[in-house]
């Protein structure tokens, strides 16, 4: 019997992957202005032309870097959330989705490290502004519909509720990484939030 093997492109995928885990470990060790094909390289294991060949920038390197933390973040939220989300209480749904903007563990500081570091590179590159405008729009959509399944909410346009919340969990996550707050009170603040668009008392 032939022995199966993985396609090219699952090689090539994972090979990727390992190396956008490195750009991880980089950040996490070093911050981002460490991120170089040269720096990438010696934690990966492999030699700069090979990271090169899958990402020929130092932009692509950190765009990978976004794009592995989302996905952990996406996965972590799915885990929390349970595997059918649309039979969950829309609440319990936002809860998990806001509070995950927030550094609370050494898993979610890496990744919003990362994420404010990309959003700081936005400031001065139209197509990394226009990647996170997109990406916003779709989470913005996603906590409208929460919002708007649920019967308890009383808001005249969701839309702008949503925009509220993120920005006021981004705003916190900002200030955590930085020491202004502390993860106990950047979360009960957004707790505190999400009890006034329901008109109730905090819970979890």
């Amino acid at each position: 019997m032939a022995r199966r093997t993985r396609g090219v492109g699952a090689e090539h995928e994972e090979r990727r992957g390992q190396i956008a885990d490195a750009v991880l470990a980089v950040v996490a060790e070093r911050g981002l202005a460490a991120v170089s094909l040269t720096t990438v390289a010696a934690r990966a294991g492999v030699s700069a032309g090979r990271v090169q060949h899958y990402f020929p920038t130092r932009q692509r390197l950190v765009e990978a870097a976004f794009d592995r933390a989302n996905a952990r973040s996406s996965a972590r939220i799915s885990a929390l959330v349970g595997p059918h989300p649309e039979g969950v209480p829309a609440r319990r749904v936002l809860t998990v989705v806001l509070t995950e903007l927030v550094p609370h563990d050494e898993e979610s500081r890496l990744h919003l490290r990362v994420r404010q570091a990309f959003t700081a590179l936005a400031l001065a590159d139209e197509s990394i502004a226009a990647r996170l405008r997109a990406d916003y729009a779709v989470l913005h959509d996603r906590i409208a519909a929460l919002l708007a399944r649920d019967e308890r909410v009383d808001a005249a346009d969701p839309h702008a509720v949503a925009v509220r919340l993120v920005g006021l969990a981004e705003a916190l996550a900002y200030y955590t990484l930085i020491g202004v707050s502390t993860p106990e009170d950047a979360r009960r603040q957004v707790l505190t939030a999400i009890g006034q668009v329901y008109g109730g008392p905090v819970t979890e």
